[in-house]
């Protein structure tokens, strides 16, 4: 294999720690909205539900993600880093570099 696994190892864990850090950063845009009508008005109270509604559909999307990183380095410390969960054969070198965490080859994907 032409892959450079401790070059994939650190790209996954400098994923890993932006992604967590995006994470504590956007902690108070998922807090629950006040709905206090004397403070803000109707449309306002529905933009900021819609806005917290947008940062736990994108903390939802961080979650896989994590999950997606901390299998690949499974993966790697396996031993079965780039190679395709479907069929066995190697995932290219290009899909690896543009998302280090897929598990599958395009053949398999299409």
């Amino acid at each position: 294999m032409t892959i450079n696994l401790q070059i994939a190892r650190k790209r996954l864990t400098d994923l890993k720690v932006l992604t967590e850090e995006l994470s504590k950063l956007s902690a108070q845009n998922r807090k629950p909205v006040t709905l206090d009508q004397q403070s803000t008005g109707r449309l306002t109270r529905m933009d900021a539900m819609q806005q917290q509604a947008m940062a736990q559909a994108q903390e939802r999307n961080r979650v896989a993600t994590l999950v997606r990183i901390d299998q690949a380095l499974k993966l790697i410390n396996d031993g079965e880093y780039g190679y395709c969960l479907s069929c066995g054969e190697e995932i290219a070198e290009k899909r690896l570099e543009i998302d280090p965490t897929a598990t599958h080859c395009v053949s398999c994907l299409s």
